[in-house]
Formats: structure tokens, sequence, C-alpha cells
């Protein structure tokens, strides 16, 4: 039997992973933000906070209370189940392995990235999907130098 740990003691480093509700929440508090076009300071200024602390709960570093979370929702002009929407079982412990282990905070880490999020705000409105294919083929050919990209396939070549 493993004994309890003493009050005040160091959490283990398993301990110091933030929450995947957290992780997911404080990700749209990000996205909802940069939709707005609203800087962190502005926003922290509205909430009396710091920046820094509005960092932590984009990152989830930081647990956001109910009081804040609707103080932010205000702020931001939407409702609170803006922040849950799209949060799926894989956050539910009790319902691991039915989910895509890692798919969440894969995503999570690709939109915390100012890149991530222009990207996926631009990306849909792209309006021709040949265009959209071939923009994908090309982040592929970027992302694994070793592979390279056939050139399309026009009919026979002529003689």
């Amino acid at each position: 039997m493993i004994p309890p740990k003493p009050k005040g003691a160091s959490p283990d480093s398993k301990d110091r992973r933030p929450n995947p509700i957290d992780l997911h929440v404080g990700s749209r508090v990000r996205m909802r933000r940069k939709i707005l076009r609203v800087s962190q300071e502005k926003l922290a200024e509205g909430l009396e906070l710091t920046f820094q602390q509005v960092q932590k709960y984009e990152r989830g570093a930081n647990r956001i209370s109910a009081s804040k979370l609707f103080e932010i929702a205000k702020a931001l002009n939407t409702p609170v189940s803006y922040f849950f929407d799209g949060l799926n079982e894989s956050a539910n412990p009790s319902l691991a392995g039915f989910a895509e282990a890692g798919n969440d905070q894969f995503v999570h880490d690709f939109l915390m990235t100012a890149e991530g999020m222009e990207l996926a705000m631009l990306f849909p409105k792209i309006p021709k999907g040949r265009v959209r294919r071939r923009l994908l083929d090309l982040v592929r050919a970027m992302g694994e130098p070793s592979l390279t990209l056939a050139p399309p396939d026009h009919g026979p070549e002529p003689s």
C-alpha cells in the first residue's frame, strides 16, 4: 500500500500536467480572443488581471474559476457554453481508450501557436477545394522532406 502524500509535498511530474478540460477551455478562450482580435493585455485589463494570468489560463496551466469564466465570456461576448463546445469524451478519464490518444493535445498545441490559429482561420476561406488540396500537398512535402511530390498526371505525353 502506498502511503498518502504529506500535506505540502511537491506533486509528481504527472500531477503537474494540465487537466484536458482545462486545456480545452483555455484554448477556446484563446481562440475566441484571437477571433475578436483582442490582445491578452486588453482582455487582462478588462478582467483586472495581469496578461500573464490570461496566458496561464489559455495554456491550461491555471484553472479558471466559474466566476472568472463567466467574466471572460462576458468580456468576449459569448456564452459560457462556448468554452466547452467540442469537448469530447477523450477528456473524460472514465472513457479512456475510446478516443485517439494525444489528439486533443496535438490540436491544442497547434492552435496555441499564432501560425496555427491563423492557418485554422484562413484555410477554410480558400474557395476552391482543389487549391486547398494542393496547399495540403505542399505542407505535407515541407513537413516530411524525405517525401517528394509527384507532378500531377495530366495524361499521356505528346509524342
